[in-house]
């Protein structure tokens, strides 16, 4: 059987930082990903596709303020759901429009998914992530009185609205996605880390307001769908260590002890780096390839001509 691979856009892959939020601008970005993925495809390999949506999440979530007095503003988990209903749209037209290209007519699919995570978890008394537009300190605490929201200044630019990240405990209908990709179906699926529920104790699901980070959504969908790759896509050909420094070194093939001597040494940002590298040495660990790279490199990546491999 074919290797399986889950690749991880990030969301600034389909709206690059200072493009105008168009949907012409978004789905000419798609496009270019999805002619990238077409090519993994022509490799052989099964494929998954997950992706990003903050810039996205982003701009609904201004849709939903500029008009609040017109239309009601809907929840953050709908908003979460929304943009992987229109980010699946065009990844799934612009994907099966690409293999036609090549020649090929492997099925294509993209599904709404949702990812359950614990109400008990921490994050949810320490919210963190920073969502929507920047406002004021006054505007700020005047939301935060009417709405109940949590706000903190976000690196000078001004305040915005803090959600809870906390950590994916499952994806729902990873068993499906499962079955898809092993009859050839390329599945779409956990866009944005998956709309955040949580599941009660009567057995009942419900969603909840928060944002799951990407790459751990990614990692968590890998395992459960027993993939042999998994493949974050950045926007530099490599992992450095001593990065901006004069001994700066890229990493290639690295074994999954040195890239825990690296995590140990702090050479990763929380910010940026660190997180993927979390997830990626994870996923080794567990005896998987993981790999990070660009996104023009990929399929030169999973050949072993480009990017950081790690794996046991």
């Amino acid at each position: 059987m074919a290797e399986k691979v889950v690749i991880a856009l990030g969301g600034n892959a389909i709206l690059q930082p200072g493009q105008e939020a168009t949907y012409e601008n978004q789905l000419e970005n798609v496009r270019k990903c999805s002619a990238i993925i077409a090519q993994v495809v022509k490799q052989g390999y099964q494929v998954v596709v997950t992706h990003g949506n903050g810039p996205q999440v982003g701009n609904i979530l201004r849709q939903n303020e500029e008009a609040k007095d017109v239309v009601p503003p809907f929840p953050l988990d709908v908003c979460s759901a929304e943009s992987q209903g229109f980010i699946g749209y065009m990844m799934e037209q612009t994907l099966r429009n690409e293999l036609h290209e090549l020649g090929l007519n492997n099925s294509v699919v993209s599904l709404l998914t949702e990812t359950v995570v614990s109400p008990e978890d921490e994050a949810f008394q320490n919210p963190t992530k920073p969502i929507g537009v920047f406002y004021t300190e006054e505007e700020a605490n005047k939301l935060a009185e009417e709405k109940g929201w949590v706000v903190a200044e976000d690196a000078g630019r001004g305040y915005r609205r803090v959600v809870p990240s906390p950590q994916p405990v499952s994806i729902l209908g990873s068993d499906t996605i499962k079955t898809l990709t092993d009859a050839g179906t390329i599945t779409i699926a956990s866009g944005g880390g998956g709309i955040p529920v949580i599941q009660k104790e009567d057995g009942k699901y419900e969603g909840v307001e928060a944002v799951i980070d990407k790459d751990r959504s990614g990692l968590r969908l890998s395992k459960e769908v027993d993939a042999d790759v998994f493949m974050i896509l950045t926007d530099v050909d490599n992992v450095y260590v001593n990065y901006g420094k004069p001994n700066q070194k890229a990493l290639e093939q690295i074994t999954v002890e040195e890239a825990k001597q690296y995590m140990d040494e702090g050479q990763f940002s929380a910010g940026s780096m660190g997180p993927k590298m979390e997830g990626a040495l994870s996923f080794a660990e567990h005896g998987g390839k993981a790999i990070i790279c660009s996104l023009d490199k990929a399929a030169l990546a999973l050949e072993g001509k480009s990017g950081t491999t790690i794996s046991k």
